[in-house]
């Protein structure tokens, strides 16, 4: 995977949860969840003028527990959604004038969360 070079600006950034920051359906098939290798200091090593989206297909039944176990490893996010469909996650914005596109993906194996290295520039 190669390296991802973004600008100085403050960001949005948008994970998935199952698979991508916790075991895929650990809540289901193990009855409880996993946080996986590298996630909790990644998430720790966002610049704090960011802000952290997360978004899941878990059923509002799954909401509380999730937030508490969230909680209780110190998982850092500002916001959660839950009951978002299973298919793709689109995301659409815009390219600004000086031609920085305002959106990045990434798609990491399940259940592996290794993100390329990111570099910021102007």
């Amino acid at each position: 995977m190669g390296k991802i070079i973004l600008s100085t600006l403050p960001k949005t950034w948008i994970f998935d949860l199952d698979g991508t920051l916790l075991k895929h359906n650990g809540y289901k098939i193990d009855g409880l969840d996993t946080v996986l290798n590298g996630v909790k200091e990644y998430l720790d090593n966002i610049p704090a003028e960011d802000r952290i989206l997360i978004l899941t297909s878990r059923t509002s039944e799954y909401e509380q527990k999730t937030l508490d176990f969230l909680e209780k490893q110190m998982i850092r996010y500002d916001e959660i959604l839950f009951n978002m469909p299973v298919g793709e996650r689109i995301v659409v914005n815009d390219r600004k004038p000086s031609g920085l596109d305002m959106a990045v993906a990434v798609n990491v194996d399940r259940d592996q969360f290794v993100v390329p290295e990111i570099q910021t520039e102007l």
